[in-house]
């Protein structure tokens, strides 16, 4: 043996101790105080859209536009108002007329002017300008919802992403602390041989080597599953330093019967809650347009009020008691010119219907192509499940041949730790393609508008 050897060897050896204390630094050993919350996938969605501030806002907006639409049918009801005040004004000569007896005052001198009304408006006729103004609103009402729909949808499909990427990282992390188990339980066995002379050091070297990688994996896994649950707990929109435990396990997604690209295609036409907000928001600036079109027309309101006030000015002479009074009439005005106000108005909505409908054109060539990708992904990752099933058998059943022939003495180390490093690779591609296949179906389920 060179003496190289045993300083690599022990250089090895001593950074062991150090990969551990890292290995154990993630995962301490009071850890089992830690709490640990689990959590399924319902939960965790029906927590997230709760906890939600974007949810919140737009829940906010679509509040804000069912207002308005009650604001805009409130247009055709009367408003009654009451009205009040008092006025200073300066002396002045009264005017009086002599007459046998008393003089009459005409005029006289009353300074302090009280005044109260209650005043009635009310449009009877608007040329349909208050129906098209209501109607306008409540599309942005349904709008408003749709939007709400719509997020309520990403938020979930964001949820499940994060989940999955969770049970992801949790599983990959476990396959790598199996292996670990293994290639540990491996080195022990050589480091014995080596001791009996019965192989070379290099061997327990290259398993050494192996041993520090799969560490190094491992820590790798256990920074992934943090992050994922971190990301996660963003999504839930909780601070909690509990531990989440997903409840859940990889397993395909359940069969079902997801008909042709076409037919999903046409599901997700009339099902996405983004499409029926642009048809709505359409709706709405068509409805802009009549409105636009009435302004230039002749309206009809009916006016009222009945006065309380001392003086009262419709009573004559002037005097300073108070005194009551009533009036009534109807109004009509037309604008007859307007300096292209009416008409630009309508130029206006018109554009704005125009881009609406554009852009729902746009998004059915959109939801088309979004769909088929994502009903190919489904198939895709169920092959790649076959797949990665067959690789992991092949792998085990190569890990046992190798295990038992190295045991007899007729293979060597390096193809143990291939073999072994075959496996682990295998298993982790079986935990990717697993996962990849449940987020495919969840994005083609957002994609239909399920």
């Amino acid at each position: 043996m060179s003496p190289s050897m045993p300083t690599r060897r022990g250089t090895l050896q001593g950074l062991t101790p150090i990969l551990v204390g890292l290995v154990l630094g993630l995962h301490p050993v009071g850890a089992g105080a830690q709490t640990t919350a689990t959590l399924t996938l319902e939960d965790a969605i029906a927590r997230g859209l709760a906890n939600s501030q974007r949810i919140a806002e737009l829940e906010a907006r679509s509040e804000a536009a069912t207002a308005s639409a009650e604001r805009r049918a409130a247009d055709r009801l009367p408003v009654l108002s009451l009205n009040g005040g008092y006025t200073r004004t300066n002396h002045v000569t009264p005017f009086s007329i002599a007459q046998p007896g008393a003089p009459q005052v005409i005029y006289p001198d009353i300074p302090d002017n009280y005044r109260s009304r209650l005043d009635v408006q009310w449009p009877i006729y608007t040329a349909g300008r208050v129906d098209a103004m209501e109607r306008a609103a409540r599309a942005e009402r349904e709008a408003a919802g749709e939007d709400l729909a719509a997020a309520r949808a990403d938020l979930r499909l964001e949820i499940t992403r994060a989940f999955w990427a969770l049970v992801t990282a949790t599983e990959s992390d476990r396959v790598v602390r199996r292996s670990l188990e293994s290639i540990d339980a491996h080195v022990r066995d050589l480091r014995s041989r080596l001791e009996q002379g019965l192989i070379p050091p290099n061997d327990l070297l290259s398993a050494e080597a192996q041993q520090s990688r799969e560490r190094l994996l491992a820590i790798e896994t256990a920074n992934q599953r943090g992050v994922s649950e971190a990301d996660l707990q963003r999504l839930l929109g909780t601070d909690s330093p509990a531990r989440i435990d997903p409840a859940a396990t990889l397993e395909p997604p359940a069969p079902a019967s997801i008909g042709t690209a076409d037919a999903l295609v046409a599901q997700a036409q009339g099902q996405r809650p983004e499409r029926r907000a642009l048809e709505d928001r359409a709706g709405a600036a068509r409805e802009r347009i009549a409105a636009a079109r009435a302004e230039s027309l002749p309206q009809v309101s009916i006016a009222g009020g009945y006065d309380y006030a001392s003086p009262n000015t419709r009573i004559f002479p002037r005097s300073s008691l108070w005194e009551d009074s009533w009036d009534i009439a109807v109004n009509a005005t037309w604008a007859i010119w307007d300096g292209g106000r009416s008409r630009a108005d309508r130029a206006e909505a018109a554009a704005t219907a125009r881009a609406a409908e554009s852009r729902v054109l746009d998004f059915d060539r959109q939801v088309a192509f979004e769909v088929r990708q994502r009903r190919l992904e489904v198939d895709s990752s169920l092959a790649a499940i076959v797949a990665a099933a067959d690789g992991v058998r092949s792998a085990q059943e190569a890990f046992r041949v190798v295990g038992e022939r190295f045991g007899v003495g007729v293979a060597t180390n390096t193809e143990v730790l291939d073999a072994q490093t075959a496996l682990l690779q295998a298993q982790l591609d079986q935990t990717r393609a697993l996962a990849n296949a449940r987020l495919a179906d969840a994005r083609l389920a957002r994609a239909v508008g399920q």
